[in-house]
């Protein structure tokens, strides 16, 4: 297997894993039990999972009231981006 198939089936579990614990969170949240940490959330979004994380923050309504989130998770995804895209074009 190629070091690309591998980096691309990374990225979709990582993304994947970011967007469900968004969402396991909001659940945890509404229903008053023991929260996922927010340092969780922010390891799985600068991992790779900026993508996960971002649809996962729109989808689920959560953490849109918390700047750091709302300005946070989508400069990590830009980043993310010309990361890959220099990756991409450079090799």
């Amino acid at each position: 297997m190629s070091g690309l198939v591998l980096f691309l089936i990374y990225l979709i579990l990582i993304n994947g894993w970011s967007f469900m614990i968004m969402g396991v969170d909001k659940r945890r949240a509404k229903k008053r039990e023991q929260r996922i940490p927010e340092k969780t959330l922010w390891l799985f979004t600068v991992i790779g999972g900026s993508l996960g994380s971002y649809f996962g923050m729109k989808h689920f309504r959560h953490k849109t009231k918390h700047a750091q989130f709302v300005y946070g998770i989508p400069a990590i995804l830009v980043l993310h981006i010309v990361l890959v895209g220099y990756v991409y074009f450079m090799f």
